[in-house]
């Protein structure tokens, strides 16, 4: 799909995975989800032509601070929009230091129509940083939606079981590309997260992530078969448990496997 022209002049660029949320009723809902509370610090991603930012607005916030990686934009939403709470920041925000951007007013609530193509970045950012950003409602696409909360089935994989350690979340409506322009080809849906406050601690963290990612490597392969070529010490798992895809097994029973290569690695 080439850029598409916009009644502004502006084109709304593929590469930066622009599709502008049209619909005022699910504006109004997306801001009602969010449940802004007096003088909050919102951050908004990718504000487009700006039909988010200023629903927002609406709402009795202290402050909107904006990312916007399209100066066109960017500078569009900073002439057309005049409110003393808003601050637009041309900038990517992958390359954003959040705990040093967004000190001193933490912690703040996301609410943004995520670029889709960027998606997952942008929450792993968001998870690394649960004290600048503690909750908040997005916009993501339906099949990582259903990815973010799965627990069992085709959905379900190490980024289920990395999200659902650090947020909790829930799926609100889905929908339908006929609310965007342009119009995707795929539904979208609202997903809301907060924060855990008490997160489990997980033992040597960043291999047990890897050893996750392992365990789904081939989503029809046994969990013996996915993990043989790492050289994991099994001897310590029953051969039922090894036996099952990784799909098959509840998201708990994972810190469980983790626990009992761990004890045969010491």
């Amino acid at each position: 799909m080439k850029n598409s022209p916009h009644q502004h002049g502006i084109s709304v660029k593929k590469q930066h995975g622009q599709n502008f949320l049209r619909d005022t009723a699910v504006l109004d809902r997306i801001v009602a989800h969010a449940a802004i509370p007096e003088g909050a610090s919102v951050l908004e991603i990718g504000c487009g032509d700006g039909a988010l930012t200023r629903v927002l607005l609406t709402a009795p916030l202290g402050q909107l601070r904006v990312y916007e990686i399209d100066p066109e934009w960017a500078n569009h939403v900073a002439t057309s929009v005049k409110d003393p709470r808003l601050s637009i920041v041309q900038k990517d925000i992958l390359a954003v230091d959040l705990p040093t951007e967004l000190a001193g007013a933490t912690p703040w609530i996301l609410v943004a129509n995520l670029p889709y193509h960027i998606t997952f970045p942008i929450l792993q950012k968001l998870v690394a940083n649960p004290a600048v950003v503690s909750r908040g409602i997005f916009m993501v696409q339906e099949e990582v939606a259903q990815k973010l909360v799965g627990n069992h089935g085709r959905s379900y994989g190490a980024v289920s079981i990395f999200f659902q350690h650090y947020w909790e979340l829930s799926l609100h409506e889905k929908i339908g590309p006929a609310a965007f322009f342009p119009p995707p080809k795929i539904d979208s849906r609202l997903v809301e997260f907060r924060a855990r406050e008490n997160c489990a601690v997980i033992p040597q963290e960043a291999d047990f992530w890897r050893f996750i990612k392992a365990c789904f490597h081939q989503p029809r392969r046994t969990l013996k078969n996915n993990l043989a070529p790492y050289h994991y010490d099994l001897s310590a798992i029953p051969e039922a448990w090894l036996a099952l895809r990784a799909q098959q097994m509840a998201p708990q029973k994972f810190y469980e496997l983790w626990d009992m290569v761990l004890r045969t690695a010491d």
